[in-house]
This record gives structure tokens, C-alpha cells and sequence, in this order.
């Protein structure tokens, strides 16, 4: 059984996207360009529906580019158990208020028994700061959370 993996709408923009005059982006592009195929061989992928929703937002062409990589992937569901624990999420401070989405991709992560949470947002999901926050809040409501990466961090040196 290959290990589950979610994938948030950061990891499917930069697949996607036109190449970023921003080096550090540019080569988080690049990388993701790199793996994604090895990630799709390697995981059982998952996306939610809040992911195809995000990915449809934007330019008719941008947003129709994320939508065709994420054909195929099976898409989970925000249920009213996603949202009590996404708002636990928030009212602990693990995920900042405004930033509901990025807790119910985690609560949608944790709830469905995803191993990882693919993501390149590093402001409110992936830094040394918030994923203790964030696993102690899964945790406490009886789940086990999922390992919060970047494509890079997943695939490690088997790339």
C-alpha cells in the first residue's frame, strides 16, 4: 500500500504556473515540474474539493492549466467534521484566522488519514513556528496529523 499523500492548491499552481522572474519561486516551479510525476507513481494522491474550487479561481487559462493536472485525483470532502476541527485549528492559533482555507486543508489531511500534506506555503502551514501548533491541535482532537512538507522535503534524496 503506497502512502497517502494530499496535495494544497500551492503545490498544483506552481506545476502550472508561468515561470516566476523570482528565483526562489522559479526553482520551486522547476522542482515541482521535476517531481510530479514521481509523486503521482510513488503516492496514492489526493486532492478536496476546496483545492478544485481554489484551483478554478484566476485567469481562464491559468485556472483551466491547474484544473487539468488535477483530473484524475480523487477529490475529498469538506464534511462538518472538517470544519470543527479546522475551526479548532483557529481558535488555538495553530492557523491564523484569516487564513481559514489553510486550516481546512490540514483538517481535511488529518480526518482522511493522509500520511503528508504536500504544500509550498510556508507562511501558515510548513514553517518551524506553526506545524508543532498545528500538530498538537490535530492531535488533541484524535487524529494523527499529517507529516506538513514541500515536494522537495517528500521525495528527500530518492529524486
Amino acid at each position: 500500500m503506497k502512502p497517502k499523500v494530499y496535495i494544497e492548491t500551492s503545490v498544483v499552481s506552481y506545476l502550472t504556473s508561468h515561470m516566476s522572474r523570482d528565483l526562489v519561486i522559479a526553482a520551486r516551479q522547476e522542482l515541482t515540474r521535476e517531481v510530479w510525476p514521481l509523486i503521482m507513481s510513488q503516492f496514492d494522491v489526493y486532492v478536496s474539493a476546496l483545492v478544485i474550487q481554489e484551483a478554478a479561481n484566476g485567469a481562464p487559462d491559468a485556472s483551466a492549466a491547474r484544473l487539468r493536472a488535477l483530473e484524475g485525483i480523487p477529490a475529498l470532502e469538506i464534511s462538518d467534521s472538517v470544519r470543527v476541527v479546522a475551526r479548532r485549528l483557529i481558535e488555538r492559533r495553530a492557523i491564523p484566522e484569516t487564513h481559514l482555507e489553510d486550516a481546512l486543508h490540514v483538517s481535511v489531511a488529518a480526518i482522511n488519514g493522509m500520511d503528508s500534506l504536500l504544500t509550498w506555503n510556508f507562511g501558515h502551514l510548513n514553517n518551524a513556528f506553526t506545524r508543532a501548533r498545528i500538530r498538537d491541535t490535530i492531535e488533541a482532537e484524535g487524529y494523527e496529523c499529517p507529516e506538513l512538507c514541500s515536494p522537495e522535503e517528500l521525495l528527500g534524496e530518492s529524486r
